[in-house]
């Protein structure tokens, strides 16, 4: 069972969530947040496996509350929701360790086969957000030397490559297509990948990848081309 922590300062909102998910026996709902100080103190007190957190609430709001969760010991996932996803607090909660949001108007079908999915360590991220996490990035000035960052070299030449199309929010099976691989062995890089980088989803592996250069033109080096033959 997904244990679950909803905050949102509008009670109907808090309820109708707690109310969908508590239907589904996946799920169970251990608590319900009005502002962000609240949210903060149930997931210390409960230790959720998910919180869904509204990011415009009163007294501490949802990206602070997101960043003071994701800095304990062991923290739950947090997903964001939002009513626009062009909000820019979405991309500053991504890069504070979400794993990713979601639309307040999303179906209850596709609100719990999202949160089943980031408990399997997916991301929930859709073109529109990844397009603008990528153009967060594009005014920082490249790495001088043109070589790969620290963090990224204890990945083999495959793993790499592999990062580099997940980086642009594609799917497993897109990655699978492009780079003529099984599914099932892009999961098994990715598995690895992450354990490599010391991270905890696919919305990290993300923000990391564009971070730190590796996805500009001529920061990559040799160890971004692969080896289609590995």
């Amino acid at each position: 069972m997904i244990t679950l922590v909803v905050a949102d300062d509008q009670a109907l909102v808090r309820s109708g969530l707690s109310s969908i998910l508590s239907k589904d026996p996946a799920f169970s709902v251990v608590g319900e947040a009005a502002d962000g100080a609240e949210a903060v103190e149930l997931a210390r007190s409960h230790r959720p496996d998910i919180v869904l957190m509204d990011l415009r609430m009163p007294n501490v709001d949802g990206l602070e509350a997101t960043r003071r969760i994701l800095q304990g010991d062991d923290p739950p996932r947090v997903v964001v929701l939002t009513t626009f996803d062009t909000d820019d607090n979405v991309y500053a909660a991504l890069r504070a360790g979400a794993s990713g949001f979601l639309l307040k108007d999303t179906s209850p079908e596709h609100l719990a086969d999202a949160l089943r999915r980031v408990m399997d360590g997916d991301a929930m991220l859709s073109p529109t957000v990844t397009r603008r996490l990528v153009d967060s990035f594009v005014s920082e000035p490249p790495r001088p030397d043109g070589s790969v960052p620290a963090a990224l070299r204890t990945l083999s030449d495959r793993e790499l490559e592999v990062l580099r199309v997940l980086a642009r929010g594609t799917t497993n099976a897109e990655i699978a297509c492009e780079l003529y691989l099984a599914e099932t062995t892009v999961k098994s890089h990715i598995a690895r990948l992450l354990t490599k980088l010391g991270l905890r989803d696919r919305v990290q592996a993300v923000v990391l990848a564009h971070e730190s250069g590796l996805m500009r033109t001529g920061q990559t080096g040799s160890r971004a081309t692969g080896d289609a033959r590995r």
